[in-house]
């Protein structure tokens, strides 16, 4: 049985959200919906309610529970804002042994290294506690933040996938990186 994370960096607490976090996460989506849009899907209006940030929590608990995700969040040490996001989505068992990252910091917290303090204990979990032996992460070409972070955490290019995903109402190519587990 997978133990649902509590991981805890210098400046940050991870993990699952709860019910009662809902207002705070609808607190994060609109401090930062102009700064995390240019990266994301288009957003319907109603993303940006307390009823949707609660569904989306609930809805990632029963992807935890069942092993299919884990959206994951970055609390400050006294857990009253959340600083960033990141996901381990589309987890993929038998011979695979897989899943994606995808991630999103407060524009607040942008280039202070945040990132890549959450993400090593979240990657050295998803490899250990859940037992992956691959994790992948895509970005845009233009995202330099995210090509750098990326390749201070070891992932590797692996590929190009043009019109990979619908960003921002557009399809928009992707570089793949992937990075895999040290001991296997």
């Amino acid at each position: 049985m997978i133990v649902l994370p509590y991981l805890q960096t210098p400046r940050a607490r991870i993990r699952l959200a709860e019910a009662s976090d809902a207002p705070m996460l609808l607190r994060y989506r609109e401090e930062n919906h102009a700064h995390l849009s240019p990266w994301e899907p288009l957003r319907e209006p109603e993303y940006y309610t307390l009823a949707h940030c609660l569904k989306t929590i609930t809805e990632g608990r029963e992807y935890a529970l069942q092993d299919r995700g884990y959206p994951l969040m970055a609390f400050d040490p006294d857990e009253q804002t959340i600083l960033a996001t990141f996901t381990f989505a589309n987890v993929v068992r038998g011979v695979f042994q897989g899943c994606h990252l995808g991630y999103g910091v407060a524009e607040r917290m942008q280039g202070h290294g945040l990132m890549r303090e959450i993400l090593e204990p979240g990657i050295a979990w998803a490899f250990g506690e859940l037992g992956l032996h691959r994790v992948m992460a895509n970005y845009l070409p233009r995202n330099e933040r995210s090509a750098k972070l990326l390749a201070k955490l070891g992932f590797e290019r692996e590929g190009y996938a043009r019109r990979y995903l619908r960003i921002a109402g557009v399809w928009e190519d992707h570089v793949l990186t992937a990075r895999i587990c040290p001991d296997g």
